[in-house]
């Protein structure tokens, strides 16, 4: 049984937190450091609102190398705005979530047709463009337009969970997480309190080991005077992910060139370029036998990729064909093989290429180890 400290902790306040923050902050390529902020850079909108769309459900360093990817083409959102939305989601591929892409490029056009160009600076307008939830325009107001908002991301319901020991499971509790940042979210310098909740969930308060003996909040965590960090947040039991079936054709001309098309605009990758599938989603399987190919060729089995999305586990039989060079699909084009980098391909669908035709990516191997998307 484990022994509860009897002393008495002190109430935690964000002056302890934005003293460790300006010595210990990341720096992340989307970010205006406290010195720069003291001396009066402020963060720029678009850079911020681009970030937080990437980061949701991806990490720190895959984020950097397509933000730079982004910014480099697209400097501002006006530039976003006009880009052709083909070019956008090739852009994206890879960073999975394909739905944040297509809320990417509307939320740039409204922005730049109805605001001149400008983003709001308050919640509430922000979170009247497509795309913005409760999450991305507190943090938006916040760290770009010092808004007083209460910031609420998977790093900072960690910290908070265990500061205050709340005992509700997620995400039941959010609501009451919630109240106490915003009880917590200091008038000056919410933006830094912010990303200094998330710099500290991501690298003192982790999720496992936490480094207690650094955290700024160690004399007014309630989780650590019970001995038990580990234990928040607490959360509901998980439901095991259902299974689908289905099938992908890859079928290769005598150039060199992969049969593709593109998914329809809505649903589950929508809008998104795939090798032909079968009729699976995340409620039904779709046939696996090679009688479902799109077109009658010499189909052949050629190994099975699975892939994880949210809500279920997926598992493709993926099937190669060789056909004439001259044969013409209406649905669909002919991509060289060299080109496919360059292709709005999700992740699953570069599994299914890449079990076809192993050297058809730089990187294959890394498609066909287990990524997620």
């Amino acid at each position: 049984m484990r022994q509860i400290m009897t002393t008495i902790i002190e109430s935690p306040t964000a002056a302890s937190l934005l003293s460790w923050y300006d010595r210990h902050h990341r720096d992340l390529p989307w970010r205006v450091s406290p010195p720069m902020a003291a001396r009066g850079v402020r963060a720029d909108p678009y850079h911020v609102w681009l970030s937080e769309v990437m980061l949701q459900q991806t990490t720190v360093p895959a984020v950097k190398a397509y933000f730079a990817k982004f910014l480099g083409r697209w400097p501002t959102v006006r530039d976003l705005a006009a880009a052709p939305t083909d070019d956008v989601m090739a852009a994206w591929a890879g960073l999975g979530y394909y739905a944040r892409a297509r809320n990417l490029k509307k939320c740039a056009e409204a922005v730049a047709a109805e605001h001149g160009g400008q983003f709001p600076d308050t919640e509430n307008g922000l979170q009247a463009l497509p795309g913005i939830g409760d999450y991305t325009a507190a943090a938006v107001a916040a760290i770009a337009f010092n808004r007083q908002a209460a910031v609420m991301d998977g790093n900072v319901e960690r910290v908070i969970s265990r500061l205050y020991a709340i005992a509700t499971p997620l995400p039941a509790a959010k609501p009451l997480m919630k109240q106490k940042v915003a009880l917590l979210t200091p008038a000056d310098r919410p933006g830094d309190f912010a990303q200094a909740m998330m710099d500290l969930g991501a690298t003192i308060c982790t999720p496992k080991r936490p480094a207690c003996a650094l955290c700024p909040f160690n004399n007014a965590c309630e989780a650590l005077r019970l001995h038990d960090p580990e234990q928040f947040p607490v959360k509901a039991a998980k439901k095991e992910k259902p299974v689908r079936q289905g099938a992908a054709f890859v079928a290769v001309n005598g150039d060199g060139e992969i049969y593709l098309r593109r998914r329809i605009a809505s649903g589950l990758l929508g809008g998104m370029t795939e090798v032909p599938t079968t009729g699976w989603t995340a409620r039904i399987d779709g046939e696996t036998s090679a009688t479902a190919a799109p077109f009658p060729a010499d189909w052949q089995a050629a190994g099975t990729v699975t892939h994880i999305f949210t809500h279920f586990e997926l598992r493709l039989l993926i099937y190669r064909a060789q056909v004439a060079s001259n044969m013409i699909r209406n649905d669909g084009w002919w991509e060289p093989v060299t080109n496919l980098e360059a292709q709005a391909l999700p992740t699953v669908m570069k599994k299914a290429i890449a079990q076809a035709i192993p050297r058809a990516f730089s990187k294959a191997r890394a498609y066909t180890s287990g990524h997620n998307s």
